[in-house]
C-alpha cells in the first residue's frame, strides 16, 4: 500500500509539473511577459512601441553562435525602422556568458536569466527559439532553432510586415 501510494503522489507530482509548464508556454496571440519584471541581468532597451524580436540562446548552442551575426545585420538594417533584438542568454555561468559576448560583439542588447525566470515563464522549446512581437506587446510569430539564411529570410518579411503596422 504504502509503494501504492508513493507511486500515486509520483504521478500526481508529474502532472502537476507539466500542467505547470504546459501553462507557462507563451503562444502566437499571447502578451510576451515584460522584461523589465523577468530579473534579467544588463541594460534593457526601450520596446515600447517597437518591434521586438526576443531570442533565447545559450553559450553551448551552436546554431546560436551562427544567429548572432544574422541579428547584428537584421538589427542594423531595421533597427532605425523600429525593431528592436534582444538576445537573452539562459546561461547561470556569468564567465561563460560574458566570453561569449565578448568574441561574437552581438549588435544589438544581450540580457542573462541567470534565475530563470523569463525561460520559466515562456518555455521555448529549442535553443535558440526566437519570439516576434508586435509593437503592442503580442506575440506574432515564434522560430524554433535557427536555420541560417532562410530563418533570416522568414525573420525579414515578418518584422518588415509588423514594422509597416501602425500603432
Amino acid at each position: 500500500m504504502k509503494s501504492l501510494n508513493r507511486f500515486v503522489a509520483i504521478g500526481l507530482a508529474g502532472l502537476l509539473f507539466s500542467a505547470t509548464l504546459a501553462l507557462a508556454d507563451v503562444a502566437v496571440g499571447q502578451p510576451f511577459p515584460k522584461l523589465a519584471d523577468s530579473g534579467l541581468t544588463g541594460p534593457l532597451p526601450v520596446q515600447t512601441g517597437r518591434v521586438v524580436l526576443v531570442d533565447f540562446w545559450a553559450t553551448w548552442c551552436a546554431p546560436c553562435r551562427a544567429s548572432f551575426p544574422a541579428y547584428s545585420a537584421l538589427q542594423r538594417e531595421l533597427g532605425d525602422r523600429g525593431l528592436v533584438i534582444i538576445g537573452v542568454s539562459v546561461d547561470q555561468d556569468e564567465t561563460h556568458y560574458a566570453r561569449f559576448v565578448d568574441k561574437f560583439a552581438p549588435g544589438f542588447a544581450t540580457v542573462r536569466d541567470a534565475e530563470q525566470k523569463l525561460v520559466a515563464a515562456v518555455h521555448p522549446p529549442a535553443m535558440p527559439t526566437c519570439y516576434l512581437i508586435d509593437r503592442h506587446g503580442v506575440v506574432q510569430v515564434i522560430h524554433s532553432g535557427f536555420h541560417g539564411a532562410s530563418t533570416i529570410r522568414q525573420l525579414r518579411a515578418e518584422i518588415t510586415k509588423l514594422l509597416e503596422e501602425t500603432l
